[in-house]
């Protein structure tokens, strides 16, 4: 696709200078550069402005949040990369800090529209659910976002060596953990997951999974299997979840996915049959949809139907698809 990279998360020519990750004496000058800034999370969520609530609130590297410690940051902060005017950032998981009168229920809902406001940070700013903003954000700030919530959320799943069970060390500015035990090393995940735009004549696939708001309608996706094509997984996937036989694979555009940490692999296939098959265990439902319905659902006007959300690599094929430039 020639506007494949226009995908949110897409990239915005973020340096990842990952020359400098090794080099205590680089990162330090990087740190007190005075450009510098740090990206908060808190539990996954981003820290935003105030006014709009779409842009990045970037603090100082000074700022006593991303000092370690008892209510600042987990671990030192994570070197992201440098941007095209040579300002460095970093990220900073400040998980420790607990907010008074917090709901966790709501924290697990499918979309979280909670937000969270430190008393150290200026009033009104705050941590929201990257998927709510994730539109409205300049493509370097999604990039930023993104990565930061990725790495992040890695390393707090992986606190242990995989080895041997010792707890491991943040090395590499954030990019690598080591064992102080057995030496070995380990390097953030990333989980290849296909997301398929399957058609018949002028009708594509949708499916949803339990839990989804009503309405809500996806295109079909699952994770890639060890010794797996890409073309391999969405023939398997749209065969177990919906019963149909896909011919003809093309791959269109991927998309960093940081919920938690997948690379989506967009692809297009033909179906050799419409008869659908469902399996419950795997989606709730599967349905057809006509190039006019999704029309409708795109502009509101659908009874039933809801698009995938804005942002997800769902929404940006099928919106291609509409317009006919997949190509």
């Amino acid at each position: 696709m020639k506007t494949a990279e226009q995908v949110t998360f897409g990239g915005a020519g973020l340096d990842r200078a990952a020359h400098y990750r090794g080099s205590s004496d680089d990162l330090k000058r990087l740190t007190n550069a005075p450009e510098a800034r740090a990206l908060l999370l808190w539990r996954g969520k981003i820290l935003v402005r105030n006014e709009t609530r779409d842009s990045l609130l970037l603090v100082s590297m000074d700022h006593e949040l991303v000092m370690v410690g008892p209510g600042g940051s987990v671990h030192a902060p994570v070197f992201l990369g440098i941007t095209r005017d040579g300002a460095p950032r970093f990220a900073c998981d400040i998980s420790n800090w607990e907010p008074a009168d917090l709901d966790e229920a709501v924290l697990e809902q499918f979309f979280d529209p909670t937000a969270q406001c430190h008393p150290d940070l200026p009033e009104g700013h705050a941590f929201v659910e990257l998927r709510g903003i994730m539109t409205r954000l300049s493509p370097l700030e999604a990039e930023l976002a993104a990565t930061a919530k990725a790495i992040l959320g890695w390393h707090k799943t992986h606190l242990f060596c995989a080895c041997c069970g010792h707890p491991s060390d943040c090395v590499e500015a954030g990019w690598q953990r080591r064992c102080p035990s057995c030496g070995a090393s380990h390097f953030p995940r990333t989980d290849p997951v296909v997301i398929m735009l399957i058609t018949h004549g002028d009708d594509v696939l949708m499916g949803r999974s339990p839990g989804w708001p009503e309405g809500m309608y996806s295109l079909l996706a699952g994770f890639v299997e060890p010794g797996e094509t890409l073309e391999a997984a969405v023939r398997r996937e749209v065969f177990e979840e919906a019963g149909i036989q896909v011919g003809e694979v093309e791959y269109l555009s991927s998309q960093p996915w940081p919920f938690p940490a997948s690379l989506m692999f967009g692809c297009a296939g033909r179906a050799l049959n419409r008869e659908l098959q469902i399996d419950p265990i795997e989606i709730e439902d599967a349905i057809w949809v006509s190039r006019q319905e999704m029309m409708a659902a795109f502009a509101g006007e659908h009874p039933v139907l809801k698009p995938a959300r804005k942002g997800a690599i769902a929404h940006f094929l099928l919106q291609n698809w509409l317009a006919d430039t997949l190509d």
